[in-house]
Order: structure tokens, then sequence, then C-alpha cells
């Protein structure tokens, strides 16, 4: 079995405000750590579920948290952005059996935790596909179902759990935390890292074939900025309409030209 798991940070328990998420925040070395113990429990929750590889992507920020020392030996981690549309699950491709997510958050727009965004915090005031807001899972999930590869296991926010159920009701959740205004709820740390291990192995035990993701036939994309010049710049990628001062849509069918487009425009 091959596993590829995407990891966040704002996602993770205890993170509550956007200087913990940012490398010269006073908590950061802390929550960082914490980021690396979760997806290292993911990892060893593979290794229990018969795993024969497993790489990880660092997809926060820069792409350059995760201490490698952290986690287990037989892990590999992707640093830095690979510059695909994939992004996010970016060296992601056909021959990995399962995707699994850790640290993930709820959307821009949406109050699942103080650091609710997608993809470009100081961008992007919402995304959606097809009338409801979309998030960073939502985006990489279903590149994964482009794919062919299933998404089995997420940890982050409570909302962002709530909504993959959404997408696909057999995944297997942990919810960290839940946002309550501009603050946290949290679970202990070393429960968080428990519950990660021993429900990403279960959720590799299953039947995979069992959390596939049926891709809408079509995509009618609409990207609001906080800026009115963002929306106007961006309007010019070929395809792409200025609907309000702040907002461009864009439409396709085929699931691939959405991640360009998002690629290119956020």
């Amino acid at each position: 079995m091959k596993v590829f798991i995407s990891a966040d940070i704002e996602g993770v328990t205890g993170l509550t405000v956007w200087e913990d998420a940012r490398a010269n925040g006073s908590l950061y070395p802390e929550l960082v750590q914490q980021m690396g113990k979760e997806v290292a429990a993911a990892c060893r929750g593979a290794k229990n579920a018969g795993a024969k590889e497993v790489i990880v992507k660092d997809s926060h920020g820069s792409g350059r948290n995760i201490d490698q020392n952290c986690l287990p030996k037989y892990a590999k981690l992707i640093r830095g952005w690979t510059g695909s549309p994939l992004a996010m699950v970016g060296g992601l491709d056909n021959t990995f059996d399962a995707l699994l997510f850790i640290g993930y958050h709820d959307a821009a727009g949406s109050p699942g935790n103080p650091t609710a965004h997608t993809m470009n915090s100081s961008k992007i005031s919402y995304l959606k596909f097809n009338g409801k807001l979309a998030g960073e899972f939502h985006i990489h999930s279903y590149a994964a179902a482009y794919l062919g590869v299933p998404t089995v296991f997420i940890s982050g926010d409570e909302e962002v759990c709530k909504k993959a159920k959404e997408i696909s009701k057999n995944i297997v959740t942990v919810a960290t935390k839940k946002g309550l205004g501009s603050s946290t709820i949290s679970i202990n740390p070393i429960l968080a890292e428990e519950q990660i291990e021993e429900k990403a192995a279960a959720a590799l035990n299953r039947d995979l074939e069992g959390y596939t993701i049926i891709l809408p036939e079509y995509f009618d994309v609409e990207l609001a900025y906080k800026q009115h010049f963002d929306a106007y710049r961006n309007s010019f990628y070929p395809g792409a309409q200025q609907i309000s001062a702040n907002t461009i849509k864009f439409k396709s069918n085929d699931y691939y030209e959405v991640l360009r487009f998002l690629s290119f425009v956020i």
C-alpha cells in the first residue's frame, strides 16, 4: 500500500490565531512541533495498516515547516512547492492507494475556527463550487478523485470534518478542536495523536473503494477577492468573467482546468 499525507497547520490542536501559524509567532515553534507529531501519528497509522510507502507533503506556508526528524524513518517528506496545479497534494499521482489530510481547517467565509481561510488568507474572501462554499479540503480531495485516489481520513477543526462527511460519507475524521468566536476549544495534544494514529489505521484497513468521491459533471467556480484590483487583473485568465467589483467566475466540465485556473488566480 502506498499512502500520501497532506499536512497543514491551522487545524492542529491548540492553534488559535494567525500569529500561531507564522514563523515569527511566539507559539509557532510549539505548534509546528505539534503539526509534526500529528503527521507522525498518521504515518504510524498508515504503517500499522500495512503501508509500504508513506509520502508526506508539507502544505503550510513555505512548505518547509515539518522537522523531518519528527517523522518515522520510513516516511518521505516533500518540502517546498512543486508548482503544479495540484498545489497542496503536489506529488500525488495515480500510483497511490489512499490520501490522508492532517491539520486541515474550515473554508474562507465559514466560522470553523479563527484561522479559517482558503489558500491565501490575505487575498481570498471566499471560493464557491456550484454555489457552495469550498475550502482546501474540497479542492484537494477532488484533485485526488480526478486522479482516482480515494481520500480516507481527515483531522482538523470540527467544521471541516463535518464538511468532509458531506463529500464522502465514509471518510474517517478526528476533530482536534472547534471554533467559538475568536477562540478555540482543543482536545489534548496527546489524545489527538493517539486518535489520529488509531483512526488513520482503521480508515486504511477498510475497503478503499468505499471512499470514492464522484466529481460533479460541471464546475461553476466563483472566487471573491478582498481587493477589487485582484478581481480585475485575474478576470483576464482565459475563460474567466468578472461578475462584480471583487468577484470572478470560471466554468468547466474538466476539473483539471479548474485546478489550473485556481493555480494562476489565487
